[in-house]
């Protein structure tokens, strides 16, 4: 795709297999176009390793956060789990969000929880909604570590962020949904890999090997799950899309 904006003549040109299209700058279509453009350059300069949550990095989209939050705030889940720590931000955003509503705990699954990260999570002045599990995602001693956390009749919300392969989320797809309760979502993060794999830190691979992949396919095999991206709460705008690197990641079970 070829970009060309005229800033004065406010308009912006695309170029692609689909077509010439020129449109006005200022619309909902060169607004997505540019968003998408964005999205790119932005993961590859890593943009989103420059933001933290209550003193711990947050490596997530603003967006996809405030996003989540939407979703937490209407679920009003019991339980949020999430596969892949890192440094603990995205658990004390959970957690924090669960005291501002009085309800829910977070549970934090790694593969490898690295000494000070660990230390930085359980000294945190949310560390007691916070659960770590330190073993693979998918190992059936974690995954049943976790069931254990879960009480009879909990709202369960999970968040799948650790290796991103196909293989490996569709592994953890099976693993987990049956903890997920009607109504509530299994997210299966970072799709925008497939967008990703002609950018300089990208990888060939990525065209197939993905989450939105996974997810795509665990949908069609169980029907009790629908990918349903949740629906904007307040939209006084034209606009219909994220600005997202989770495309394709909300499983919804009906």
């Amino acid at each position: 795709m070829k970009l060309t904006i005229d800033t004065d003549a406010k308009t912006l040109v695309a170029e692609g297999p689909a077509g010439r299209e020129e449109l006005p700058l200022y619309s909902d279509r060169a607004f997505d176009l540019l968003s998408d453009a964005w999205v790119k350059v932005g993961w590859n300069q890593r943009y989103s390793y420059t933001f933290s949550w209550m003193g711990r990095p947050i490596i997530q989209l603003p967006e996809d956060m405030v996003r989540t939050q939407e979703v937490i705030h209407r679920v009003q889940p019991d339980v949020i789990i999430e596969t892949g720590v890192a440094h603990g931000g995205s658990l004390i955003y959970y957690a924090s969000l669960c005291k501002a509503l009085g309800r829910g705990r977070v549970i934090g699954i790694d593969i490898e929880i690295r000494p000070h990260n660990r230390q930085a999570i359980e000294s945190h002045l949310l560390a007691p909604y916070i659960t770590l599990l330190e073993g693979s995602s998918t190992s059936p001693e974690i995954v049943g570590q976790a069931r254990s956390l879960v009480k009879p009749g909990d709202k369960v919300l999970i968040l799948l962020d650790s290796n991103h392969t196909k293989e490996h989320v569709a592994a953890e797809l099976e693993a987990y949904h049956p903890l997920v309760t009607p109504g509530s979502y299994l997210v299966a993060t970072d799709g925008i890999m497939k967008d990703l794999h002609d950018v300089p830190r990208g990888q060939p691979e990525w065209t197939w090997d993905h989450p939105t992949a996974a997810a795509e396919e665990f949908a069609a095999a169980h029907p009790e799950f629908e990918l349903a991206q949740p629906p904007w709460l307040f939209n006084e705008s034209g606009l219909k899309h994220n600005i997202t690197h989770w495309p394709g990641a909300w499983l919804r079970r009906r």
